[in-house]
């Protein structure tokens, strides 16, 4: 059974940084392309960031370009959100999620973490 198991969220001031991690008990982690959501308290799940698993490119929203990096560590089962320059509206619950040998970045995930709070103060 997959399981993935996001840490590293917490409270932060605006303009701090956070590392989010996500552990995938996955045996062939690297044949997944691995992604970051997040949704906040009224508003619906909104992609962040998705790293593929066959060329380990990336994407990101809009939103966080610049101020986020994906990146992942295959030998660890790992996908790891630097999260730099955050603001208030960056708070929310920020879900890992995983899909085997997908081409795109934003849709039908298959896997879905628990999901851990990142709360920025102004």
């Amino acid at each position: 059974q997959v399981q993935l198991v996001e840490s590293g969220g917490g409270l932060v001031q605006a303009g701090g940084s956070l590392r989010l991690s996500c552990v995938a008990s996955i045996r062939t982690f690297s044949s997944y392309t691995m992604g970051w959501f997040r949704q906040a308290p009224g508003k619906e799940r909104e992609f962040v960031a998705a790293i593929r698993w066959s060329d380990g490119n990336t994407d990101y929203a809009d939103s966080v370009k610049g101020r986020f990096t994906i990146s992942r560590d295959n030998a660890k089962n790992t996908v790891y959100l630097q999260m730099n320059s955050l603001k208030p509206e960056d708070s929310a619950v920020y879900y890992c999620a995983a899909k085997y040998r997908s081409a795109d970045y934003y849709f039908a995930y298959y896997y879905w973490g628990q999901g851990t709070q990142v709360t920025v103060s102004s």
